[in-house]
């Protein structure tokens, strides 16, 4: 009987040990959507600062409009016109790569982040099923210690009883 109340014991304490463990890993799970919301927060501001970028191309466009417009009334100066669009065509450039760079980095870092929302939610199905069979086994377990300590003091009332109709024979 005892070492079936060992047994009990040592496997409560592997699943408590176990239920621990999962609450080890909500909790850096927790820390990880801590982390990816302030890298969604990040994104927001990229996706702003890419807009403001949407409006410094605007304004680069009109500018463009603006210096062809000029470099037409001056047909005298096709070499100046050819340096204007040569610098424009370097300042678009690097200006267009680093959109499409941004572009990569927030589609990458939104796809990681639903992954990793996969992830967590994946865990917690899990963890509120091992909570759910935990309690199933600790009721299971407490009904078969009171009917442990109903069959003990059964036991104990027929060996007093015996013991009696010994003395008595």
């Amino acid at each position: 009987m005892e070492a079936g109340f060992s047994k009990m014991r040592n496997e409560l304490q592997s699943r408590d040990s176990l239920w621990r463990r999962i609450q080890l890993e909500c909790d850096q799970l927790c820390r990880e959507l801590s982390k990816i919301r302030k890298h969604k927060d990040m994104q927001e501001i990229q996706i702003k600062h890419q807009s403001s970028c949407v409006q410094l191309t605007e304004q680069q466009e009109n500018k463009n409009t603006e210096l062809l417009v000029l470099a037409q009334s001056q047909e005298r100066q096709p070499e100046e016109r050819n340096k204007i669009r040569n610098h424009l065509y370097r300042v678009e450039q690097p200006h267009s790569s680093e959109q499409e760079r941004m572009k990569t980095e927030i589609s990458d870092l939104t796809e990681e982040l639903h992954q990793k929302e996969i992830t967590i939610a994946t865990i917690m199905e899990k963890a509120s099923l091992l909570e759910r069979q935990l309690k199933m086994e600790s009721e299971i377990k407490n009904k078969l210690l009171a009917k442990q300590q109903l069959l003990d003091f059964q036991y104990k009332v027929i060996k007093s009883e015996n013991t009696h109709l010994k003395e008595m024979m």
